[in-house]
């Protein structure tokens, strides 16, 4: 789901506020204090460029697992830790 609050600013200059009513109702005004047409089209196609961040964070193994495949490549000279760190990196893309 996208961020309202980060696409429209993103994608429109010189917002101002953004108010979304619980009728469903978005009002975007500008600096002005001028009402800007918003186009919900471009807003929900519009990707987060810090999304990559979020999804890694949840992606990669715990603290304790990865210190534990780092000891065990050591001792077993492979490289599991490595390789699941690069899977992680490779599924999620910086920007």
């Amino acid at each position: 789901m996208v961020d309202i609050h980060k696409a429209i600013p993103a994608l429109y200059s010189n917002i101002a506020s953004i108010e979304q009513y619980s009728d469903g109702t978005l009002v975007v005004k500008n600096k002005e204090g001028n009402t800007v047409d918003v186009d919900m089209s471009l807003v929900n196609a519009w990707v987060d460029p810090e999304q990559y961040k979020i999804d890694r964070a949840f992606a990669y193994p715990s603290i304790k697992e990865q210190l534990d495949m780092q000891y065990w490549d050591r001792v077993n000279g492979t490289t599991t830790w490595a390789d699941a760190i690069a899977k992680v990196k490779a599924d999620f893309p910086k920007g």
